[in-house]
């Protein structure tokens, strides 16, 4: 890559900004204070279109908004390149193009050949008129094929639900140059019983979708850890529980891992729909933020 995105170190990971789940008025109010608190980027989860990121941009003007991730069976690849060109121009290049193959169970009949569907859609935005450059797109990858991928044909890869061993591999993959972005889910509490019982009900969820559970056991975990909303073993590895310090050190064992950036998604009531913006501010003085 000839440039990297511009991320920072620490960035949120939230599907609660999309105005499906809340007014656009506290959606914009939310972001303005994640860019003025010095956040590098906002992660727009639950396959958000481009111009639900577009909300995002128009409401900031520091922070890069990211697609965390785009499925790519929602959205034609030339609309997205138009939309993508056009938000750029309009918001500095803040915008930054997260893609993702989702799942089976989401995409339904459309789910086939997965790899080959991206390595089409790939070549859809470059041969697109306006193309999307390598440099302004990520993947949301876990395998060693489309971490590959994401080195030779994006920016660098933004894997979900993962560990610093699985962050250590995935640097390796990707080599020195490409950008590597995790997400980190966290529950601040320190009440270790209920963190477990909040991190465990949000963890369900994702424990019905192959593309984690073969992850995880690639990772050394086994089916007996998916049961019941996952193990102590299981959440231990995939959250961070407990209180801004503790979180602050789950975050540099990622950084130490080879993580360039790591996207936080603060776990708290549900965070589908909660924004949880006193979270965001203790956090904001914990962890590392470039606040000039």
């Amino acid at each position: 890559m000839t440039s990297r995105p511009a991320l920072g170190k620490i960035g949120i990971w939230t599907a609660a900004l999309k105005t499906d789940f809340a007014p656009s008025e506290q959606v914009s109010e939310a972001a303005a204070e994640l860019d003025e608190l010095g956040y590098g980027a906002i992660w727009l989860g639950g396959s958000p279109s481009p111009d639900q990121a577009g909300v995002l941009l128009d409401a900031t003007s520091r922070i890069t908004v990211a697609t965390g991730i785009l499925s790519i069976w929602d959205h034609e690849a030339a609309y997205v390149a138009e939309r993508h060109t056009a938000l750029n121009a309009a918001h500095g290049g803040r915008f930054l193009l997260g893609l993702g193959v989702s799942h089976s169970a989401l995409a339904g009949e459309r789910y086939q050949r997965p790899y080959t569907a991206m390595k089409e859609y790939l070549t859809a935005l470059d041969s697109a008129p306006a193309p999307v450059p390598a440099a302004q797109r990520v993947l949301a990858a876990l395998g060693p094929k489309m971490l590959e991928l994401s080195r030779d044909r994006a920016a660098g890869a933004h894997p979900y639900l993962v560990t610093p061993e699985h962050t250590a591999k995935a640097r390796d993959v990707l080599g020195k140059e490409a950008v590597l972005a995790p997400e980190l889910k966290v529950v601040l509490d320190t009440d270790l019983d209920r963190a477990r019982a909040t991190a465990r009900d949000y963890l369900g969820r994702y424990l019905a979708l192959p593309n984690y559970t073969n992850n995880f056991r690639r990772l050394g975990f086994e089916d007996a850890d998916f049961a019941d909303g996952g193990s102590d073993r299981l959440l231990s590895a995939m959250y961070a529980l407990g209180d801004a310090e503790t979180i602050r050190a789950r975050v540099d064992e990622f950084l130490a891992a080879g993580a360039d950036h790591l996207a936080i998604q603060v776990v708290s009531g549900d965070p589908l729909t909660v924004l949880p913006r006193e979270e965001w501010r203790t956090l904001a003085e914990a962890l590392p933020l470039d606040k000039s």
